[in-house]
C-alpha cells in the first residue's frame, strides 16, 4: 500500500503501512486520539504486534494533526469520520476487506463510521470516548476556543469548531446500538480522561456480537505497563474474528 489518500477536502492523509502476511487481504486501520498521532508508542505496538501475527495494518494521523494536511482548528469527530471514509475508500481500491481500531476519539470515529458503513466489518475501541458533550465539559469547558491550549501543547490551540461537534453530536450510545459487526471494547479501571463508564454504557446498549475487557489499574494510554496486554488482547481477538470472515 503505497498510494497517497486524501480526503474529501484534497487533504493527504499521513499513514505508515505494515504489509503483514503475504497475500492478506484484511486490513486493520488504526485512528489516534485528539491531539495525537499515528506515531503514538502504544498505537505503533498494536500496530507491530498485528502484523506479526499476519494482519496488515495502516496506522494514519487525521487531518489537520502531524504529518498530515488540513489545519488543526478543523479537526473534530465528524471530519476524522469523513476522513476514514476516504481511507476505506483507498484500501477498497486494493481489494481489503476493512477493519478498525480506535484511541480515545478515534474511539468515537469508528463507532460512528460502523454504525454507518458496513465496510467496517470489525470494530475495536481503545478507551473510546462515547459521551461526546461530557467529555468536552469535563476536559475542556474552562478553556477559552481559539485562544487557549489542549493538555498545554505548544501549537494545539482548542478549536471553536471541535468544541461545537462534541457539544452537537452529545452521545454516540444510540450509535453503540446500531453497529452490527463483532465489536471489542477495551478501557482501563483507571483512566482519569475518558472514564470506564463510557465502555460500559456503549457495550450496554450494543447489540452486536461484543466483548468488554476492562485492564486493571490502567490510565488512557495503558500505562502503568499494561500496553502489552492490551496488544495482547487485541492482536488475539483480531485473529479469532478474521477467521469468521469470509476470505
Amino acid at each position: 500500500m503505497d498510494q497517497p489518500i486524501r480526503n474529501a477536502a484534497g487533504e493527504r492523509l499521513d499513514y505508515s503501512f505494515h504489509p503483514g502476511a503475504a497475500n492478506a487481504r484484511h486490513v486493520v486501520v488504526i485512528g489516534h486520539g485528539v491531539t495525537g498521532h499515528k506515531d503514538r508508542p502504544f498505537l505503533v505496538a498494536l500496530a507491530e504486534g498485528l502484523a506479526a501475527a499476519g494482519i496488515p495494518v495502516l496506522r494514519h494521523s487525521w487531518s489537520g494533526n502531524a504529518g498530515s494536511e488540513g489545519a488543526f482548528a478543523e479537526s473534530n469527530i465528524t471530519k476524522e469520520v469523513a476522513d476514514l471514509g476516504s481511507i476505506i475508500d483507498a484500501l477498497a481500491t486494493q481489494g481489503y476487506t476493512m477493519a478498525y481500531a480506535g484511541h480515545s476519539m478515534g474511539g468515537a470515529v469508528g463507532v460512528r463510521r460502523a454504525a454507518s458503513d458496513d465496510r467496517v466489518r470489525l470494530l475495536v475501541s481503545l478507551a473510546g470516548i462515547i459521551h461526546a458533550r461530557e467529555f468536552a465539559e469535563a476536559t475542556f469547558g474552562d478553556l477559552v476556543p481559539g485562544e487557549s491550549l489542549m493538555f498545554d501543547k505548544p501549537g494545539l490551540v482548542l478549536p471553536a469548531a471541535y468544541m461545537a461537534d462534541l457539544r452537537s453530536i452529545d452521545t454516540l450510545v444510540d450509535d453503540a446500538a446500531r453497529v452490527k459487526v463483532p465489536w471489542l471494547l477495551v478501557h482501563g479501571t483507571a483512566d482519569p480522561l475518558v472514564p470506564i463508564h463510557h465502555s460500559r454504557d456503549a457495550f450496554n446498549r450494543a447489540t452486536a456480537p461484543k466483548q468488554f475487557v476492562e485492564l486493571p489499574g490502567a490510565d488512557h494510554i495503558f500505562e502503568p505497563g499494561m500496553t502489552g496486554l492490551m496488544v495482547r488482547t487485541v492482536v488475539d481477538w483480531f485473529s479469532a474474528r478474521f477467521a469468521e470472515l469470509p476470505a
